[in-house]
């Protein structure tokens, strides 16, 4: 049997040595992005992705010999344990089939089956398993076995309590059911029909609808799923019983005996009652996870993408929240995310006071030099974006405006977080200030949500959500390590994410900060309370503090490469005070073969080259090479739009099955998947990624129903 170490390095196309160190890191208590980072030398360059691939393979390999550590435990309580089932189950790949060989042995809820054992029926059943020869016939075997106190008044009773206990030794043979599920899944369909046919639902795509089990594509798993737990539908897998009938008797039938009867009987019997349910159920869950696991992974590079969108540095925002009957949230904010003012506008129905609002909006322009209207794209957006494209139009203001998106923006505003850092305001203030702010720094502000509220994904609430979190919580721990953060900025929330910082601690360093001031060193870090060695060590080359102390400080070299760091500044005649200034350029040249040096110096060429790397640009954020925010210059709704038109704009999610674009109206518009490129598209992934600008065309409006199709190939209809 492979070790796990073995297995994971084959199934992740990595050497044995490789798995063994990140193995080893993990156990040390090392966080996935410190050895992505910081230990390059002892796993070969892993990236993040993969690194987390291999923890949660560990874990899953792990709990998968725990399992079956307990399970051999109990057959041999049992005194059943053979030598050939030993070496089946420590053969086991996977829990299911480790489940399937212990499901005879697991102590059963009462069934026909332990009724007719109990009764003494089993010498009989065995007899028909066994298929021999007998000098009496079936019935008059069963006779001597009548017990009327147990409820077995006739041989014919009798018989049947027998072939019972054969129906269940069939269905609880793990190597028939990996046959039959196994003919299931490659032959079967998922058949699904209404609950009530005459009602008008979302799913009416779906009320006679079939599909073969290895062709069904994940998203229409899961909107079937949603529609049965909503009961709108009931779903099915269809097989083929008789078939599969055959197949079992094939496998068990030994001639025409006198039992073979009875065992066929009993091998239907079975199929039917116990092992069709038991793996239409194996089948469901299977499709299930399968679709899960896809939309978590859509959802999370969704995610990733959003969370890396370019910060628009420098902008001095009013932020709009829109509405109707209670107006339209305003929120001033500076450069930084301080709020200047605020106010309520009522620029819609039923009030319309457009004039009011563009006058409100001229004086704060005027008063604190704003530069960028932010316009949320929730309910009365498209009327509060035509009023401020109007004003912009009229009074020529060097102000531009842009769309963004509200979703998770009401979760946070209502949020503990929300009324912790601001108690003085009310709830709707706190969401325009949080969509201003997402354009001035998505990351910061979007990590104050709970990723499943953020809105790029597919069913995100019909997923599991355990598993949904850690991959979300994965991906915000990439993206926040990858760009940094500034130790005497950041907020509770962020510092959460960072590499070794658990909310307690990240908690406990916005309070050291409080009480003690600015962090000058990184060093400081280690009189916060309850972050230890460790946590010093995962998380401190990830904080950034700026005009400290020690200009590395402000950069991604870890405090244990200080020396180093130091002694290439040295040797390139560089002084540290020249990392505040932007770096320097040339710093690679100046120190020549930079592999030949880190033998010299007694350091891994990775940690070398990345060093040297950071020291020509200290602080890079790796943001600023997504693409620029589109920002919109004038306004544009259905009417405006033809077939054929071609169009600048935002993707805002990518789902199984295609790309919705923000190309300016209220409703985004869907670029289907066939329509992506010129060639086969997999997945939309592969062409089109949250936050990118695309050119798309389009290909088809219906005002009624509020879609728009566009196509990202001139002339693909």
């Amino acid at each position: 049997m492979p070790s796990i170490q073995t297995t994971i390095a084959r199934e992740l196309n990595l050497t044995a040595a490789q798995v063994a160190a990140v193995i080893d890191l993990v156990d040390q208590g090392n966080t996935i992005p410190f050895i992505a980072r910081y230990r390059k030398e002892a796993t070969g360059g892993i990236d993040d992705a993969t690194l987390r691939d291999l923890d949660e393979r560990l874990a899953y390999l792990r709990n998968l010999e725990a399992r079956k550590d307990e399970v051999l435990r109990a057959i041999e309580e049992q005194g059943k344990l053979t030598a050939d089932l030993r070496a089946k189950i420590d053969e086991a790949k996977v829990m299911q089939r480790v489940e399937d060989l212990y499901k005879p042995y697991r102590k059963k809820r009462a069934t026909r089956a332990s009724k007719a054992r109990d009764a003494g029926l089993e010498p009989l059943a065995l007899l028909i398993l066994a298929q021999g020869r007998s000098a009496k016939d079936p019935l008059a075997l069963a006779a001597g076995l009548v017990n009327p106190e147990a409820g077995y008044p006739t041989p014919e009773d009798a018989l049947q309590g027998a072939q019972d206990i054969v129906a269940e030794v069939i269905a609880d043979d793990a190597e028939h059911v990996a046959c039959l599920r196994a003919a299931a899944k490659r032959n079967g369909a998922l058949s699904v029909e209404a609950v009530d046919a005459s009602e008008k639902t979302a799913y009416e795509a779906y009320y006679d609808f079939s599909e073969p089990l290895s062709r069904i594509p994940n998203h229409r798993i899961l909107a079937v799923n949603r529609g049965e737990k909503e009961k709108k539908l009931k779903v099915k897998v269809r097989t083929d019983a008789d078939a599969a009938i055959s197949q079992l008797e094939r496998r068990i039938l030994r001639g025409d005996g006198p039992f073979a009867a009875l065992l066929k009987a009993a091998i239907a019997d079975g199929y039917k009652r116990l092992i069709a349910p038991s793996v239409e159920r194996d089948l469901r869950a299977e499709l299930t996870e399968r679709a899960e696991t896809d939309a978590i992974r859509v959802f999370a590079k969704n995610t990733e993408s959003l969370l890396q969108q370019r910060p628009v540095r420098g902008a001095r925002i009013i932020a709009l929240d829109p509405g109707y009957r209670t107006g339209c949230k305003v929120a001033v904010l500076d450069e930084y995310g301080k709020l200047l003012d605020h106010a309520t506008v009522y620029p819609t129905p039923p009030r319309s006071q457009v004039k009011e609002t563009q006058a409100q909006l001229a004086e704060y322009v005027r008063r604190y030099d704003v530069n960028v209207i932010v316009i949320g794209n929730g309910t009365g957006s498209r009327e509060t974006e035509e009023v401020v494209a109007d004003y912009i139009a009229r009074s020529k203001a060097p102000v531009r405006y842009t769309i963004v998106n509200e979703a998770g923006a009401s979760v946070y505003s209502a949020s503990k977080l929300a009324s912790e850092e601001h108690p003085d305001l009310d709830v709707t203030t706190r969401g325009a200030m949080s969509l201003g702010r997402r354009l001035q720094d998505p990351l910061a502000e979007l990590v104050k949500i709970p990723p499943q509220a953020i809105g790029v994904g597919q069913y995100q609430h019909d997923l599991n959500q355990a598993a949904l979190e850690r991959a979300l919580t994965g991906v915000v721990e990439n993206v926040v390590n990858r760009v940094g953060v500034d130790l005497n900025t950041a907020s509770a929330s962020l510092l959460g994410y960072v590499s070794g910082i658990s909310a307690a601690v990240s908690k406990n360093i916005v309070a050291y900060r409080e009480e003690h001031g600015a962090f000058t060193d990184r060093g400081q870090l280690k009189k916060v309370p309850k972050l230890g060695a460790k946590a010093f060590q995962n998380c401190a080359g990830f904080l950034r503090i700026s005009d400290g102390k020690n200009p590395l400080d402000a950069t991604s070299v870890h405090p244990e490469s200080y020396a180093v760091a130091n002694e290439l500044l040295k040797r390139a005649k560089v002084k540290p005070e020249a990392l505040a200034d932007g770096g320097v350029p040339d710093f690679a040249s100046r120190l020549g073969d930079v592999d030949a040096l880190a033998a010299e110096l007694g350091v891994g060429a990775p940690t070398l080259r990345d060093i040297v790397s950071e020291l020509e640009k200290p602080g890079r954020d790796p943001r600023d090479d997504a693409p620029e925010v589109v920002f919109s210059e004038g306004v544009r709704d259905f009417d405006d739009l033809t077939v054929g038109m071609e169009l600048v704009g935002t993707v805002r999610n990518v789902v199984d099955f295609g790309a919705f674009v923000d190309v300016g109206v209220k409703q985004d518009g869907l670029v289907h998947v066939s329509k992506m490129a010129d060639r086969f598209v997999k997945h939309p992934s592969e062409v089109a990624t949250v936050g990118d600008t695309v050119t798309v065309w389009v290909t088809g409006i219906d005002k009624d129903r509020g879609k728009i199709s566009l196509s990202m190939v001139k002339g693909k209809a």
